[in-house]
């Protein structure tokens, strides 16, 4: 299935709209991988754990958003929209919306 943020794809023609799909993953943060990020920041540098969750729930919000589509006939979703968020108190939960509009390409 093609997965595009643009509403076009080269060369191939929407010849069926199926409508709006969306995915969304919500994870809790470790208290310790916070402790050490918190760390990094003040020293300096990537934290690889943050980076590595945010992979996490990206493949998980478009992984359900891929099924959507894949249910309503559709082989490719344009349009997508990924949207980062932290919840819950302390900001200790992390969210990942992602949206788009599955199509059939001819």
């Amino acid at each position: 299935m093609i997965l595009s943020t643009t509403n076009t794809i080269e060369g191939k023609k929407v010849v069926k709209y199926l409508g709006l799909v969306s995915g969304d993953a919500i994870l809790g943060a470790n208290i310790f991988r916070d402790f050490f990020a918190s760390v990094r920041d003040i020293v300096g540098g990537r934290s690889a754990s943050y980076e590595k969750e945010l992979r996490k729930a990206k493949d998980i919000a478009l992984g359900e958003m891929r099924e959507q589509a894949k249910n309503l006939g559709a082989n490719a979703i344009v349009g997508i929209d990924i949207d980062y968020e932290t919840i819950g108190a302390n900001s200790s939960m992390l969210m990942v919306s992602a949206n788009g509009t599955a199509v059939v390409l001819e």
